[in-house]
């Protein structure tokens, strides 16, 4: 099942990131760190009705964030569409005892299904470079790879934008 978070999902959501972070880290992957994601992130998307959760067999195994705000980081970004009427992807984690087994597919599911039916132009997102996995992941799904934007306290390397279009 998939919800919406609430302010007592916060602790577990970080643990899931942490856990994620964890895990990327222990592959070479260093995209996610001490400085994000943090919970005063995750409190904001809770206050914009923005932060979602998956639930399996009433454990929370992952989570989503679906926006309608664009980040200034993504401004210089040439995207397909305007940008009048998009949806933006941040946060997308999936426990790592839980990967592998199709559930990251589901949260991108429901965000693209709520964006078709609510009539969004396009779903943006962006990814760390060095995340392989993530980069193959999105371009199955159909996203385009259009520029790069940085997040110095994440990370020296830039990370992908991607949108797909509908």
């Amino acid at each position: 099942m998939i919800r919406k978070a609430t302010p007592i999902d916060i602790d577990t959501i970080l643990e899931i990131t942490k856990a994620c972070a964890n895990h990327m880290i222990s592959q070479g992957i260093l995209q996610w760190n001490e400085h994000y994601p943090k919970r005063e992130a995750f409190e904001n998307d809770i206050d914009r009705h923005e932060l979602y959760v998956l639930e399996i067999k009433n454990e929370i195994t992952g989570c989503i964030v679906i926006s309608t705000i664009m980040d200034d980081e993504y401004k210089p970004i040439k995207w397909l569409t305007s940008n009048k009427n998009n949806m933006y992807i941040h946060r997308l984690a999936i426990h790592p005892k839980h990967q592998g087994q199709g559930f990251a597919q589901k949260l991108m599911d429901y965000a693209e299904n709520y964006a078709k039916q609510n009539k969004y132009a396009s779903v943006r997102l962006d990814t760390f470079s060095q995340n392989y996995r993530n980069q193959k992941f999105y371009e199955r799904r159909g996203y385009e790879k259009l520029g790069n934007i940085y997040f110095p306290k994440q990370s020296e390397y830039p990370f992908h934008c991607y949108e797909f279009v509908f």
